[in-house]
């Protein structure tokens, strides 16, 4: 018995055909579009707004404040024939300096070795000329030099004076890089950002007036800072074994003010 074979065919409605090419192309439309601006996104970043619609200006800000802290440093330098003796005179002074500082209220942990160096020390000795022929001389070891730097900070600047005179008579080589800081400079870094702040707004608006424009808002800021502490020469060069058993007279230290200065420029979108 032969079977007949039949296809069949299921035609969907024209208005199901029609539905579903809108909702291709829709889709089409969509990821094309989603695509540009991403692109676009991209392209913008940090660039959305037009140079042409900024102003930008510029305000600086100053503050003025007594320090309260007073930093030194005081180097200790001995020579010996071998390192060990140089240590051991070194190490002696270096304690004795420390528990004169501690006996003056100095916390320890206001108390730094900043820098220490074992270094040799040499003589040159030139050879004898015979016969118009000089041979090169010789480098003989003479010993070696311990070096210790030691950093202080004074959290009471009356004392700064008498500190000086206290440790330069107690052989140290050098006495040197005082200055005066403010221990809490971040409100006063603040307080000089602020005025300066106020001043760029203050001339970006008489700007925006006289171009006949509107703020809108900030689009950029910058700042530049200037807290520099003011170093003074204390050196005692190499007059500090001089004054080893006496003690020197204490300085006169002025003080003074230091200036906390900032500078900003700042960028305003305009309408």
């Amino acid at each position: 018995m032969d079977i007949e074979k039949k296809e069949i065919h299921i035609v969907p409605p024209q208005r199901i055909q029609s539905a579903a090419m809108f909702a291709i192309i829709m889709l089409g439309v969509f990821l094309l579009t989603l695509t540009l601006s991403t692109l676009k996104q991209y392209h913008y970043i940090g660039s959305g707004i037009s140079a042409s619609n900024t102003i930008s200006v510029s305000g600086d800000g100053e503050v003025f404040a007594v320090p309260d802290t007073a930093t030194f440093s005081v180097t200790i330098q001995e020579e010996a024939k071998d390192v060990k003796a140089a240590q051991d005179v070194a190490t002696k002074k270096g304690n004795d300096i420390i528990a004169y500082l501690k006996s003056q209220g100095i916390d320890e942990k206001d108390i730094q070795t900043t820098d220490y160096n074992v270094y040799p020390q040499y003589d040159y000795t030139n050879a004898v000329c015979t016969q118009g022929y000089c041979p090169p001389g010789k480098q003989v070891l003479r010993g070696f030099q311990v070096s210790q730097t030691l950093t202080i900070k004074v959290r009471d600047t009356k004392k700064a004076g008498d500190l000086l005179s206290g440790v330069g008579s107690r052989g140290v080589s050098s006495v040197s890089g005082l200055s005066f800081t403010i221990d809490d400079q971040d409100t006063l870094e603040a307080e000089a950002r602020d005025k300066a702040i106020a001043e760029a707004r203050e001339k970006a608006e008489v700007l925006a007036d006289s171009l006949d424009v509107k703020i809108v808002r900030i689009v950029g800021f910058s700042e530049n800072g200037s807290y520099p502490p003011m170093p003074y020469a204390y050196g005692m060069g190499g007059a500090g074994d001089a004054v080893m058993s006496t003690k020197a007279a204490a300085p006169e230290i002025p003080v003074g003010q230091n200036k906390i200065v900032s500078n900003v420029t700042v960028t305003y979108e305009i309408r």
